[in-house]
């Protein structure tokens, strides 16, 4: 950053000081840690509309530069203040319609340190103050001081069409969002384009494919987010949409993780070529979609992927080269042919489906589903949250191009602690606590004690891939997430990163509970658990996620104990990225659609509750088991351990749709696994559409599901069902359940 650059800024809890001379620029961020009582005076002055001071400072030599913007509701002025920066000249004051606007137009100047602006523009969020003296500028909004720095706007009323596209591709390329230094980037961000106005779209035109000009296209790196800011998906209009693989010369799309897109309409290509932990979401494509690569090498594969809650119009798409992907409740145009992917496809709740075979999997329905939350703004100016209803049985999407469907609208000012990078355990709880549900900016939040959400019908919704990370204190041990046994919780969007060690972490509900939430379920959604990978430090974890409670519905996630990264593989990363289990599931009727679960030690799905389902599985095994005795179960009796295990103990589950893939590269080369899958025999104990094969290194899947269906070594092999069959029950076991008998004076869940 030159001098001459401008720098926007964000509201209370942190301090910037920005050091422009000898043209560089040095961050030094503190924390201002906000009591209850001055919490709840801000959000009685926010609601009237009255801001107090913005704590982000800049520094001129060794001089802070303060600021603050106060808007009174009643006069419509806007008062802005700050001290003294620059050594001569009047303060030159500009005003824009956005951050980016074509219309800045001056409003004044000063030689003082205040300025009203007594004609503003009349939407409120439509006035970006820039503040110039000696070629340094400030600029300050209402929005980035509610959303922080790391949340992006896009107004077309006051920018080109081209602008967002630029300033998108110009963060994609300047801060690495897209190569491999992407993958590890400490950067979050989230991109919300406003409702289109007079029939203008954001679409510049052409193609957006790698191969015809993909200038053209928004290019959505890792750890973004893009976010249509009106109710239904058509009024946002954008042009294309395009995720670059940046392995093996962009023909490899395995590690095109952690981005997003949702309530958009996408005009022209969407080249959604992805992964896991990659989610699009209540979209109307009206355009050619694939989510394979196209550059270069035609060779081309990926590992995803998750789409719900969409309407294609034009064509159907194109899943080419994924090894799987699940589709919920989304509507194609007419006509029943298959529409790629290798293993594993699950279409639930779709219009036009493809047809049955061998790899596709069509399930009718979607027995109950609750939509993800998400930010818009209302007709009223004002920015809300929607909260979809729960629905049953539901086939097509939950809107029209009309209506954004039953659910409930919620003012994000009055209703919401809006969360920034450096707030800490005590500020988000004690949110909860004053009845706020939380809205987490993109960023890292870093706990010295985990989020206890401990009210009926309380959220946490995560924008731009936001992170939940644990501190080395004898408190993390409670993991990230503490969830209580209560109706209606909703977690959504966010990504838990442990960076030490921890019990778990997301656990819902405590040991033995056992109430009956059937009438409003708790819902997780978007939810990534990370173990390993970011830093090589040792890290030792019981189990990613513990589901206890009853009634929980689970809308894609993925777990995810890493397979590379900072850290050597094989023995080592062994031995220092310790996770037995991705998902243990006590509690009863719990559903589960689009689950990927990888590379952890003991069995990777360990299900002990009655009556759960589960709608599509994607699992790989840990590559790095050093040998067959460290890595054997049920008394060292069965090599390996299978992938999804239901406990002997079950009388009724259901499963349809999944995979587990051989990756045995990190051994001493004579490692197998004896089973993919494992389940009781029993009458009511339903398995579907199972499929292993090996991908990579000597060891292999040695049959599908209790020792009957085939080994990898000869190829793909299925079994399409397994209800009390004829395979080999496993061996009864009793299992270790992480378990505390008390709990700490700072935890104050349910006994």
């Amino acid at each position: 950053m030159k001098v001459g650059d401008y720098c926007y800024f964000g509201l209370l809890k942190k301090y910037n000081y920005y050091n422009l001379s000898n043209h560089k620029m040095n961050i030094i961020m503190s924390k201002k840690v906000i009591s209850l009582f001055t919490a709840f005076a801000f959000l009685l002055l926010l609601c009237s509309f009255t801001l107090s001071p913005s704590n982000n400072e800049k520094i001129e030599g060794n001089k802070k530069i303060e600021r603050k913007i106060v808007y009174n509701k009643k006069k419509h002025t806007f008062t802005l203040s700050w001290s003294a920066f620059g050594s001569s000249g009047n303060y030159i004051i500009t005003r824009g319609g956005s951050r980016l606007a074509s219309d800045f137009v001056s409003v004044g100047s000063t030689s003082k340190l205040t300025f009203i602006d007594n004609k503003p523009n009349v939407d409120k969020y439509e006035n970006y103050y820039k503040v110039t003296r000696d070629d340094i500028t400030i600029i300050i909004s209402l929005e980035n001081q509610i959303f922080g720095d790391h949340m992006y706007f896009y107004d077309r009323k006051h920018e080109k069409a081209e602008t967002a596209r630029n300033d998108i591709n110009s963060q994609f390329g300047s801060i690495g969002l897209g190569g491999a230094n992407g993958e590890w980037t400490t950067k979050r961000q989230a991109y919300y384009f406003k409702p289109n106005v007079n029939r203008q779209t954001y679409d510049v035109g052409g193609s957006g494919s790698a191969s015809s000009g993909e200038a053209n296209a928004i290019e959505l790196g890792f750890y973004s987010h893009i976010g249509g800011l009106g109710k239904v998906p058509s009024d946002v209009k954008l042009g294309a949409i395009f995720t670059r693989p940046h392995l093996s010369g962009g023909a490899n799309a395995t590690c095109t993780f952690w981005r997003s897109v949702e309530n958009v309409e996408v005009m022209r290509d969407f080249s959604w070529t992805v992964s896991q932990s990659t989610s699009a979401r209540r979209l109307l494509i009206e355009s050619t979609s694939k989510y394979i690569s196209d550059i270069g090498d035609t060779n081309f594969w990926g590992s995803g992927g998750f789409i719900a809650d969409a309407h294609y119009t034009s064509s159907r798409p194109n899943w080419g080269g994924q090894q799987q992907w699940y589709t919920r409740n989304t509507v194609f145009p007419s006509g029943s042919g298959a529409m790629g992917g290798s293993y594993n496809m699950v279409w639930q709740g779709c219009v036009n489906p493809p047809q049955e075979n061998d790899s596709n999997s069509p399930v009718p329905t979607t027995p109950i589903i609750r939509e993800k939350p998400f930010l818009f703004i209302d007709n009223d100016g004002e920015y809300k949250v929607f909260v979809p209803a729960w629905q049953k049985d539901r086939v097509g999407v939950s809107w029209s191009s009309a209506d954004m469907g039953k659910g409930e609208i919620q003012d994000l000012i009055s209703k919401w602690y809006v969360a920034k990078e450096g707030d800490t355990d005590v500020e988000i709880n004690a949110a909860l606590k004053a009845g706020k549900n939380i809205f987490f900016t993109p960023g890292h939040y870093a706990l010295n004690a985990p989020i206890q959400v401990n009210r009926k019908d309380a959220i946490l919704l995560g924008a731009g891939i936001a992170s939940v990370t644990l501190e080395p204190t004898e408190k993390n041990i409670w993991g990230c997430i503490y969830a209580d046994d209560k109706d209606g919780i909703i977690i959504a969007g966010l990504l838990m990163d442990s960076l030490n060690s921890t019990t778990y972490q997301v656990r819902i509900g405590n040991e033995g509970v056992n109430a009956d939430h059937s009438k409003d379920p708790i819902l997780l959604s978007d939810i990534t658990c990370r173990v390993g990978g970011v830093q090589s430090k040792n890290i030792q974890i019981q189990a990613s996620m513990q589901i206890n409670s009853n009634n929980v519905v689970g809308d894609h996630f993925w777990l995810w104990r890493a397979d590379h990264g900072s850290q050597k593989g094989g023995d080592a990363r062994w031995k220092r990225d310790r996770c037995k289990n991705g998902l243990i599931v006590a509690g009863n009727d719990v559903t589960l659609y689009a689950l990927f679960v990888e590379h952890y030690q003991e069995y990777e799905v360990l299900w002990l509750g009655e009556r759960g389902r589960t709608f599509f599985f994607q699992n790989e095994p840990p590559y790095d088991a050093p040998n067959q005795a460290s890595w054997s179960s049920q008394g060292g009796r069965v090599d390996g351990y299978a992938a999804f295990k239901v406990a002997n103990t079950v009388k009724e589950h259901n499963t349809i749709g999944m995979g587990s893939y051989a990756v045995f590269t990190g051994t001493d080369g004579n490692v197998n696994k004896k089973n993919g899958f494992e389940a009781p025999n029993s009458s009511n104990v339903k398995l579907e559409k199972m499929c292993i094969t090996r991908f990579a290194g000597p060891g292999n899947i040695q049959n599908v599901i209790n020792s009957i269906g085939g080994s990898t070594a000869t190829g793909v092999k299925r079994v399409t069902s397994y209800n009390n069959g004829e395979g080999t029950q496993p061996f009864d076991e009793e299992f270790i359940l992480p378990n505390k008998e008390s709990y700490p004076a700072y935890i104050s869940m349910e006994k």
